[in-house]
């Protein structure tokens, strides 16, 4: 398994990304953010710009809506901590991009363990609502579902943030 791979999941609004960045202040390490949400509209950048400003100071900060597996190998290191959010939106982006989305999960899946350093997931949890009427939306929560299966499975430690409040399930 990998050096040290913590999966923060939660439904929208639930706190985990708050509390995915304060595991990382916590640890003390120079820490990095790999963010992969894109800016389509003025309503995504100023929610970007106000995740920004809630960071503050202290992160460097990589930008990468589809290739994370590249960037995650340029940027662990022993010494620092990465925080990639979200793998929902990288979903997404995925499925815009028409991407072989099995074939990029296993590449992210097995990349981990041989990653230096620690590294933080943040993932929306898709999965505990009614079945979605299209079948995009179907697909969309199929590949969450799986890939969160994938990742808790590779994962020293998962949470689920429900209200703010984290719950270690492993």
């Amino acid at each position: 398994m990998g050096h040290n791979i913590t999966l923060v999941l939660g439904g929208a609004r639930s706190g985990k990304s708050r509390f995915a960045e304060k595991l990382v202040v916590e640890s003390g390490k120079p820490r990095a953010y790999l963010a992969t949400s894109q800016a389509f509209d003025p309503e995504m950048q100023a929610r970007i710009e106000q995740h920004q400003a809630d960071r503050g100071e202290g992160w460097s900060t990589w930008e990468e809506p589809v290739d994370i597996v590249k960037i995650l190998q340029e940027v662990s290191n022993e010494d620092n901590i990465i925080l990639l959010d979200c793998l929902t939106l990288w979903i997404t982006n995925l499925m815009m991009a028409e991407r072989d989305i099995t074939a990029e999960f296993k590449r992210l899946v097995d990349a981990l363990p041989t990653l230096p350093g620690e590294i933080i997931l943040v993932s929306n949890e898709v999965g505990q609502g009614i079945v979605p009427e299209n079948a995009m939306a179907r697909a969309f929560r199929d590949h969450a579902g799986r890939l969160h299966q994938d990742i808790a499975g590779a994962a020293q430690t998962v949470y689920f943030v429900t209200a703010g409040i984290a719950q270690k399930l492993k």
